[in-house]
């Protein structure tokens, strides 16, 4: 008896250890895309005031690695040491999961609506779990798959992209390019966490990897060349007015430095496919946001959609406590 209570407790001790893994995954996750949801809120107007897209993803990025490069260089410059094994993985990550996706998506937004390039974007999850599936050949429970399409079609009503919907193959070339690399985001973010080299730290992968993407993004909208005057323009913010450049500090602080290491360091905890559905919540938070900040409505639909999209995630969770088997 003595030995089975000893392996029962050991067993027990397991799950619980597993359990709070994945609430620790889960809750990484919601912060990130609370943080990742907040950078619409604070883009907009800094774009009312006469910003591009591309000017403001460049400025994102480029404050982001640079305030990340100083803060950990002066606290904890240990973390920023890298092998040069993983020099690839980091260039790769910044140009794919940073600048990429940032850059197609804004060139997606240009030709087709924003809400058809939000789902474009968004199907990412479903480009995970084929490669999760067909590439490492893992078997998914079924539910796992059922709740990524329910998240999806929860994604739909919340974008409604049934506005203004129209035929560009451009932009929807855009939109698939943006959902590509959103997914390679999500594979490279594990790889590097996980299976890598094991030595690589969150913080060390996201500051070189915003290092990489800064770059990359600096050849299309060099930061330098923003106009002063359009920075130090006040600009209305739900109901306050504030200077455009505070606007742009709060986005490279909490939308981009801080999502993107809240987010990596899920990847710790969860696996891709798992973390790239509970992901979706994003575009529920950017929606929320815009609704009780700016003042943007919303509808019955998009409200629907969101606790349809919450249920799919939450499925996804679920189904994730059924160890996957190798196929």
């Amino acid at each position: 008896m003595t030995t089975s209570g000893t392996v029962a407790d050991a067993r027990r001790s397991t799950t619980e250890s597993e359990t709070l893994v994945r609430r620790r995954g889960t809750l990484l996750v919601i912060v990130a895309s609370f943080c990742f949801g907040s950078s619409g809120v604070l883009a907009k107007p800094a774009m009312d005031a006469g910003l591009s897209p591309q000017q403001v993803a460049s400025v994102r990025i480029g404050l982001a690695a640079l305030v990340l490069l100083v803060v950990v260089g002066l606290t904890r410059p240990a973390l920023l040491r890298v092998r040069r094994a993983d020099l690839r993985l980091l260039v790769a990550y910044g140009l794919v999961g940073v600048a990429g996706v940032q850059l197609l998506y804004f060139a997606a937004v240009a030709r087709i609506p924003i809400g058809v390039a939000l789902l474009l974007e968004f199907t990412s999850p479903v480009l995970v779990a084929l490669w999760v599936r067909f590439v490492r050949r893992t078997v998914m429970p079924a539910r796992m798959w059922a709740g990524t399409i329910l998240a999806l079609v929860g994604l739909a009503m919340v974008a409604q992209v049934w506005q203004g919907l129209r035929l560009d193959a451009v932009g929807l070339l855009a939109g698939i390019g943006a959902a590509l690399c959103s997914a390679g985001y999500f594979l490279l973010g594990e790889h590097g966490m996980t299976t890598a080299t094991r030595t690589l730290t969150p913080i060390g992968m996201v500051t070189w990897g915003m290092v990489a993407g800064a770059v990359a993004i600096a050849v299309i909208a060099p930061p330098w060349s923003l106009p002063g005057e359009t920075l130090a323009r006040v600009t209305d913010f739900g109901a306050w007015r504030v200077p455009v450049w505070t606007l742009l500090v709060a986005c490279a602080v909490m939308s981009t430095a801080l999502a993107y290491l809240f987010s990596i360091s899920a990847l710790r905890h969860l696996p891709a496919n798992v973390a790239s559905v509970l992901a979706l919540c994003e575009p529920v938070v950017a929606t929320t946001m815009a609704w009780l900040v700016l003042d943007q409505t919303l509808t019955v639909v998009q409200i629907a959609g969101a606790a349809v999209l919450l249920g799919g995630a939450g499925l996804v969770q679920v189904a994730s406590r059924k160890p996957v088997t190798p196929g």
